[in-house]
């Protein structure tokens, strides 16, 4: 049968049966705009949160942009295409980006469908579907690149907001903004710094091992950034279960106005920990004197000087009687061990230690003594 033609606007011939189709989904906007709406509430759960009434307003703009773009691509006369949804979501409604793209995949589905009908219902040939077909959908997928370019954009600027804010909170807390992207300030955060157990720190690692107990902020953004390599940032509660991978220095849960000085204390169980080879989670006070052995590098020194200083001056043997009370502090003040890890025979550890003692004036039975060989001891091993 024979169609009806004219020519558009371009001075294309265009189906007058393309023009009734598309007029009819102008006509049952409403009734596209109720099916739409209860399909993405359906589906996508960011979409049920919304009040009907906005939703469907948004949608209504949004199918209205989509039959325009029928219309355009068809070659017919008429306005231009709304591509995007006029005016942001409100901040509490605003959907996931995965469910806007999805949203949009349903709308133009939905029209589509309801396209094809007023089509076959006017006994229009395949081709000519085809033909409007290719475009609408090659329209579709360029729509659905836009979302996912202007998605990864606005997510990347959002991140580096975010971690931005928490470097501010953590470092300089007399700059941080009051409404805090987010965050509440009326919340109990802990500040941590964490790295690696072994090898480099890679921090997208170090961040998936700390998910469970990640502080975020409203829009579901970890509140973590890097600092000097390490990554820091804001727990809900002490994580558990990562002895074998991670060194986490933990402060204590404070008001965002605290942070910055429980974040000292945090930095400061980390480099405890890490100098003295520990593995897991440990705030300031639970490493006692280790971490006083970090924050006093002048007792430190005054204490090598006092204890150690006498070795020097006997070069290569002075060397290995170090070595040998240190091995024997290490393990416990246990001979057959320490003399094991040291490949020698007990009885050659002994006749070392007492030298140790000779050479340095001190006894390894007075307690006094032995904790000032032992903070001198760890001062070298830590600020070296």
């Amino acid at each position: 049968m024979e169609k009806d033609s004219e020519l558009s606007q371009d001075g294309v011939e265009v189906s007058t049966t393309v023009q009734e189709a598309v007029a009819a989904l102008h006509t049952d906007l409403d009734q596209l705009v109720e099916v739409v709406a209860g399909r993405l509430r359906t589906r996508l759960p960011s979409y049920a949160a919304v009040p009907p009434g906005l939703l469907k307003l948004r949608v209504r703009r949004a199918l209205a942009g989509g039959i325009s773009a029928v219309r355009r691509l068809a070659q017919l006369p008429g306005t231009d295409p709304d591509f995007g949804q006029r005016g942001g979501w409100p901040p509490e409604y605003a959907p996931r980006v995965e469910d806007v793209i999805a949203a949009y995949r349903i709308g133009v589905d939905t029209v589509w469908s309801r396209f094809q009908a007023e089509m076959a219902k006017r006994q229009a040939p395949a081709e000519e579907l085809l033909a409007v077909g290719e475009s609408v959908w090659a329209w579709a997928g360029a729509i659905t690149v836009h979302l996912v370019r202007r998605a990864n954009g606005d997510g990347q600027r959002a991140d580096r907001r975010r971690e931005a804010y928490v470097r501010t909170l953590l470092l300089d807390p007399a700059a941080a903004s009051a409404d805090g992207d987010g965050l509440d300030q009326a919340a109990v955060r802990l500040p941590f710094r964490a790295r690696s157990a072994s090898g480099g720190t890679v921090p997208a690692e170090v961040v998936e091992l700390l998910r469970p107990w990640l502080a975020v902020d409203t829009t579901g953004g970890a509140l973590v950034t890097v600092v000097d390599g390490d990554v820091a940032g804001l727990l809900v509660a002490r994580p558990c279960g990562l002895r074998r991978h991670l060194v986490v220095g933990l402060g204590a849960g404070v008001e965002p106005y605290r942070l910055a000085a429980e974040f000292t204390q945090a930095t400061q169980a980390l480099t405890t920990a890490v100098g003295f080879g520990l593995v897991g989670v440990f705030t300031r006070e639970e490493l006692g004197l280790r971490a006083a052995v970090v924050s006093a590098p002048a007792l430190g020194r005054q204490l090598v000087e006092q204890r150690l200083a006498p070795l020097r001056e006997r070069g290569e043997e002075g060397a290995q009687l170090e070595e040998a009370v240190a091995a024997y502090l290490r393990y416990g003040m246990r001979v057959e061990a320490a003399a094991r890890t040291l490949f020698v025979h007990p009885n050659t550890l002994r006749n070392r230690l007492r030298r140790f003692e000779e050479a340095t004036g001190t006894s390894l039975r007075d307690p006094a003594d032995l904790a000032e060989i032992w903070w001198a001891l760890a001062h070298r091993r830590i600020h070296g």
